[in-house]
């Protein structure tokens, strides 16, 4: 038997999805929810970061059209994961009139809110700023960062998907959406 885990389906095996872009689409809705409107997201520049961070920003982009709040947009903001890139971002990010931003995951979200502050920009009251992966240290920061939570499956329901392929393996393959993403609303957003 063959297992697959990833955004897709492939044919004859067990798929496990993960589609990212459920953790922009929870981004998107938090925002909106909270009356932003010039949504930004990061993707960052570094690579083999791009099958992660696409899915994160269609997701925004999707649950933006599909809300159809009037005013709203999405921007797309690269970032390197280093000082001067954050700086510059958050220069632009004035300069634009974003509201919000989702910054792909923790890390990128708190060296982006380092730079918006050190820009003298007041977080959440000028720009709400949102991670994902719910890290410890996001926890510490001030103002604490939200961040959306990704939920994977438990391994006893790994383990069951597994005890069946065993037992009969010309079953037909199993389909399985295992990703799960909620936000974690604190003090940055």
């Amino acid at each position: 038997a063959v297992f697959t885990l990833g955004p897709h389906r492939v044919e004859g095996a067990h798929a496990l999805l993960m589609d990212g872009r459920r953790v922009g689409e929870a981004a998107a809705l938090h925002f909106l929810a909270r009356g932003r409107r010039t949504i930004g997201v990061v993707v960052p520049e570094e690579a083999g970061m791009e099958p992660f961070s696409r899915p994160r920003l269609e997701g925004v982009r999707r649950t933006v059209e599909r809300a159809r709040t009037a005013g709203a947009s999405v921007t797309e903001l690269p970032l390197a994961y280093e000082e001067a890139s954050a700086t510059r971002l958050a220069a632009r990010c004035r300069a634009r009139g974003i509201d919000a931003v989702f910054a792909y995951n923790d890390e990128y979200a708190m060296l982006l809110m380092r730079a918006l502050q050190d820009d003298g920009i007041d977080i959440p009251e000028d720009i709400a700023v949102l991670g994902s992966d719910d890290l410890m240290l996001g926890r510490l920061l001030r103002p604490r960062l939200s961040t959306v939570r990704i939920e994977l499956p438990s391994g006893r329901g790994l383990a069951e998907l597994v005890d069946r392929v065993v037992r009969d393996p010309g079953a037909e393959p199993e389909v399985h959406d295992v990703l799960g993403a909620d936000v974690v609303h604190r003090e940055s957003s």
